[in-house]
């Protein structure tokens, strides 16, 4: 059994094993097969393999046989229900990047269920301790067969609607008191008819696969809220999902049946066992340095902030990607958006010919998905924006601040705006844009903050104010925050206008955070993701309907008029100076230029205009058969 255990551990028996270990990949985790279950794991470095089967508190403890690094063993007479988990043996060297200890129960890499939620605790990091009853267990899923996916709803050009499961219907007054909060509230009809209202094409949920908070936050009494710490890559939160597979797959369904696809956010980037003081719960335990990545002399690399690296280049932690990838599509999940993508193709620098994105275009469940990128992480080389495949979104954070450097008043912006607006030709060459336009996301200041705040206010995070970013490109019309001043109010709310209206009118994929369309504050804290509370918990009854409104005014209007949408870069735009004469070389490059007007044709008789004026603090986009202003 390698070294002894210490610490309160389980009843506890030992059962042979049985037959050979699967082989193929596609086989790794559980899997149910007849009356038994076959179960498997990779591991290189480990001495051996135990598997754990719970029952109540009693564990049977059964060995693994190994072939290669594939260790496996199919045990007769269990079925879907059944709990498990894995204990590892081998070498305790964390310097050499080895971290077995059989005293730690591990989470399958590959578990879709899990009977709890993950709690940060100290005991998970230190050697000999047995956390068997702190670790959440796996569960054996039923089986399900795989088939194509329906179509995604979804198509470039459309509306994304970025969302916290947890935070967007916890205060929400038609939600029932015991949904808020869960993936199935999102299928209640009264939030089925906002993002109907709001003209939606598709809801990207930030993380739902079981998180555990940074080691940080408990001693402050904070926890994680936004899910960006997952522990494996599938296995859904209780928290958000208390049924299962099951209730994604409804309220997947029932979005789909609305019109609205779903996006998930994934983190594929790192995991919650974190830098060498973290935790140990899964990969770490099983083989630490062929699931995450090293120096050469050993040491972590954090390319990510976190403390570690997922090992895309490793093709053991690939599959266990496009297996998860695989899981959700099988869902009917309409696409993914990768946090940190550029670690997808690290090989250790940025690789645009990287395998996994072969691997994905060739796969029969994946070539049609969504797949949005977001194209930087902190590693060497790290901004890859425009380095993507031709058939991936990206993120577009030069979007983000241009447009709000204009509106800003910064000088000479005139046309950087223009170029955002069509699509950032100069960032993405070719006929189309796969730019995703955004002012405000969840990681930065909400919408509404931006024009209420230059600086950050996160002291609620409990870092000093050190956390998140100093650099907003922000402003707050005179005053800090909260105000009564009417004019500074006025100044708000007109640019609040112009803001929406900018992302209404701009060409190709366009996101909007869940609340910014009502004007919901995080009071200044740009980095919310430990405020588990009414900080990030929409307010929907305190929303500025009017504001409201007016998005839903400019959602009708690009619904109408789809050469708004079109991410093909127009070849007939007509650009004209707010007097009405055509822009000039020296008005696009003049320090002064207030704004501009933009013309597209969009059918027989009819064009679009865009006019931007930024003295008057308005986006106006008109038609001669309708006008939003």
């Amino acid at each position: 059994m390698g070294e002894p255990l210490r610490g309160t551990a389980p009843s506890i028996t030992a059962q042979e094993g049985g037959g050979p270990p699967p082989r193929s990949g596609e086989e790794s985790g559980a899997v149910v097969t007849g009356k038994a279950v076959n179960f498997s794991v990779v591991s290189r470095d480990a001495e051996a393999l135990t598997l754990c089967l719970f029952d109540g508190l009693t564990e049977t403890r059964v060995p693994m046989a190994r072939d290669g690094d594939r260790h496996g063993v199919t045990v007769p007479d269990i079925g879907p229900g059944q709990r498990y988990g894995y204990r590892a043996h081998g070498r305790y060297a964390p310097d050499e990047g080895l971290w077995f200890d059989p005293a730690k129960l591990l989470v399958d890499p590959y578990a879709v269920e899990l009977d709890g939620r993950f709690t940060a605790d100290l005991r998970l990091a230190e050697y000999g301790i047995d956390t068997a009853a702190l670790v959440p267990k796996a569960i054996v899923p039923a089986v399900r067969a795989v088939t194509p996916a329906p179509p995604p709803v979804f198509v470039p050009g459309g509306l994304i609607y970025e969302l916290n499961v947890r935070g967007f219907t916890m205060r929400h007054p038609d939600v029932p008191a015991a949904q808020r909060g869960t993936i199935a509230a999102l299928a209640h009809p009264a939030v089925i008819a906002h993002l109907q209202r709001l003209g939606v094409s598709a809801v990207e949920l930030m993380p739902i696969v079981a998180w555990i908070d940074e080691r940080h936050l408990p001693p402050l009494g904070l926890t994680n809220a936004w899910g960006y710490n997952p522990v494996v890559p599938m296995a859904l939160d209780p928290g958000l999902a208390p049924g299962g597979v099951a209730e994604l797959q409804a309220t997947v369904a029932a979005l789909r049946a609305a019109g609205i696809g779903v996006i998930l956010d994934l983190v594929f980037n790192h995991s919650g066992e974190s830098d060498v003081q973290g935790p140990t719960l899964s990969m770490r335990g099983l083989d630490n340095r062929l699931y995450y990545t090293h120096a050469a002399g050993g040491a972590l690399v954090n390319d990510t902030g976190t403390g570690n690296t997922l090992n895309a280049g490793e093709p053991v932690v690939r599959d266990l990607m496009l297996a998860s990838l695989r899981h959700f599509a099988a869902l009917g999940v309409d696409g993914f958006r990768f946090d940190l993508a550029p670690v997808l193709a690290r090989s250790p620098g940025f690789d645009p010919r990287a395998p996994i994105f072969a691997a994905i275009a060739a796969d029969p469940l994946l070539a049609d998905r969504v797949m949005i990128a977001e194209p930087w992480d902190i590693g060497p080389g790290g901004y890859q924006l425009g380095a993507f495949p031709d058939d991936w979104l990206e993120w577009n954070d030069r979007y983000r601040d241009d447009v709000r450097r204009f509106w800003r008043g910064d000088a000479a912006m005139a046309g950087a705006l223009a170029t955002r607006l069509t699509g950032s030709s100069d960032v993405f060459p070719g006929p189309a844009t796969r730019s995703v336009g955004f002012i405000a996301a969840h990681d930065g200041f909400a919408l509404a903050d931006v024009v209420a705040y230059e600086q950050r206010h996160n002291h609620a995070n409990g870092e000093d104010n050190r956390d998140g970013h100093g650099q907003n490109l922000s402003w707050n019309a005179g005053v800090e925050g909260p105000s009564d001043d009417p004019a500074v109010l006025a100044r708000r709310r007109g640019d609040l206008r112009a803001l929406l209206a900018t992302l209404f009118a701009t060409r190709g994929t366009i996101q909007l955070s869940a609340g910014d369309e009502f004007g919901r504050t995080q009071g200044g804290n740009n980095n919310a993701y430990a405020q588990d509370n009414p900080v990030t918990w929409i307010d929907w009854d305190g929303r500025d309907r009017d504001l409201e409104d007016f998005a839903v005014a400019l959602a009708a209007f690009r619904a109408d008029h789809p050469v708004l949408s079109d991410p093909c870069y127009p070849a007939d735009a007509t650009w004209l100076r707010l007097d009405g004469m055509p822009m000039s070389v020296a008005d696009w490059q003049a320090a002064d230029t207030a704004g501009f007007e933009l013309r597209l044709p969009d059918g027989p008789g009819r064009h679009v205009s865009v006019r931007i004026d930024r003295a008057a603090r308005s986006c106006v986009l008109s038609s001669v058969t309708a006008i939003v202003s």
